[in-house]
């Protein structure tokens, strides 16, 4: 199984972003994921960590069981560009369907918790509809990754809450339809 397939998988994208930075149990993810069962989070965390994704940081005994804390190998949890290039149109369609189904997931998961505030959480999902040459996308791509992958590296602390961040970059128009005006 493959990087991309292995991750186009919702429980398994929302495992994912759960350790990202940290080491949590089993029962921890399934606290975190709710809207999964018990045994489907169980599964998918054994899928992971047979394929590298997830890596054993560390075991105790709890009532005569092996608890297992895991934690992310982030090089196993990246599908490299040849990967993507790859892709058919289909392909395509189904990853990004799970990433927007994640994403749903996430938000309404979030807004089941007691306390969601929205406003104060400083929740968004905002979409802007901008015009740009090739050289200003690359040049906006360069900038946001100039800015979050820095932020990546940002360990769990007591002032910090986690974020999903899901930048999605489509074009919407046919260039040569919008010089044709």
């Amino acid at each position: 199984m493959d990087t991309l397939e292995l991750l186009a998988h919702p429980v398994r994208l929302r495992i994912v972003h759960a350790v990202r930075g940290r080491e949590l149990t089993t029962a921890q993810l399934c606290a975190r994921i709710p809207d999964a069962s018990k045994a489907m989070v169980y599964r998918h965390v054994e899928l992971l960590a047979a394929h590298g994704v997830l890596e054993v940081a560390g075991e105790r005994r709890v009532r005569g069981a092996v608890e297992r804390r895991y934690r992310l190998h982030q090089g196993r949890a990246t599908v490299d560009v040849e990967e993507v290039a790859a892709l058919s149109p289909e392909d395509h369609r189904r990853v990004f369907a799970t990433s927007m189904a994640v994403l749903i997931a996430e938000f309404g998961a979030y807004l089941d918790r007691e306390n969601a505030d929205p406003v104060a959480d400083l929740v968004s999902y905002r979409q802007h509809a901008v015009w740009l040459s090739r050289d200003e996308l690359e040049e906006l791509i360069g900038e946001l990754r100039r800015v979050i992958y820095p932020l990546l590296a940002n360990e769990p602390a007591p002032s910090r809450a986690q974020y999903l961040l899901s930048p999605v970059l489509i074009p919407v128009a046919d260039p040569a339809a919008a010089t044709d005006r």
